[in-house]
Order: C-alpha cells, then sequence, then structure tokens
C-alpha cells in the first residue's frame, strides 16, 4: 500500500478534487478485503464516486458489488429519483425496490407505493410491511434492513 494515501485522498476531497480522490482511493480500495483498510477504502471509494457524481461508473460497479449497489441506492434516494430507482428495482435490486417505496410514502404516495410493491414483487414481505405500514412507524424505522438512518431533518445517512 502507498504510504500515506488516507491524507492524500482527503486533502483532494476537501479541496473538492474527484478525480485525484478516486484515482487514489482506487489503487487500495478492494471489497470484501481480509485486510479492513483496503475494504474500508473500497467504501470511502463508492462514497466518493456519488459525492463526485459518477453515477454511470457506480451503476457499472453495483452490476456486481453490493456496497456500490447500495451507495447507488441511496443517492438516487437522497434525490428524489423514484425513476431510476424504479428501474432498478424492476431489474431485480431489492434494496432499490425498499427504497422507493419509502420514498413514494414520504412524497404522501402510499397507493403509488402499494402499486409499485404489486408491479415490481408482490411476493417480498419486507416491500409489503414497508409500503403499508403507518408513515411514522417507517419514519422511526428507517435504519431497518438497508443500514441507513435518518438525521434531525428526516435526510438519509449510512
Amino acid at each position: 500500500m502507498v504510504k500515506g494515501w488516507a491524507d492524500t485522498v482527503r486533502a483532494a476531497e476537501e479541496r473538492g478534487d474527484w478525480d485525484e480522490a478516486i484515482s487514489v482511493i482506487s489503487s487500495v480500495a478492494e471489497c470484501d478485503s481480509r485486510n479492513f483498510v483496503r475494504h474500508d477504502a473500497h467504501l470511502w471509494y463508492m462514497d466518493l464516486l456519488a459525492r463526485a457524481g459518477r453515477l454511470d461508473e457506480l451503476a457499472m460497479l453495483a452490476e456486481t458489488d453490493r456496497h456500490a449497489r447500495r451507495r447507488l441506492g441511496r443517492l438516487l434516494y437522497e434525490e428524489g429519483r423514484d425513476g431510476e430507482l424504479r428501474h432498478r428495482a424492476q431489474h431485480g435490486d431489492k434494496t432499490a425496490l425498499y427504497l422507493l417505496v419509502r420514498l413514494l410514502r414520504e412524497q404522501g404516495e402510499q397507493a403509488a407505493a402499494r402499486q409499485a410493491v404489486s408491479e415490481i414483487d408482490e411476493t417480498d414481505a419486507y416491500a409489503l410491511r414497508l409500503a403499508n405500514e403507518p408513515l411514522a412507524r417507517q419514519r422511526a424505522s428507517s435504519g431497518d434492513q438497508m443500514g441507513t438512518t435518518r438525521d434531525a431533518s428526516g435526510r438519509a445517512s449510512p
């Protein structure tokens, strides 16, 4: 591993130099590495791609990488991109389905949330529960199964 890589990434990140930050961290990052530093770098790498707006790269990695898939889903959710979440859910991304249901519910579209589950995977018990539970309970359990929590403003966070 390159010595001082984390400081270089942090400095580039602070400057908003996403190209440098991503270039440096990608040389260290390793998904599911036994080396926790490399695995943590992989998670940081996924976050940098999202924050840099590199959705195409993140989507390409999401085809085989669950961390990229989760980070992409979270980004689409945070940006209110229900059409893209729906597309990903229709192609088998369970996290996208759950986030789509939550997004629709938060937008006051409970009927649309139920319809989405009915159209995409009516056998998914968790999605059905999300689509049908009272909104107040949904907010309280927002960290349930997806690794997300809510800050005081209700915005999703890792």
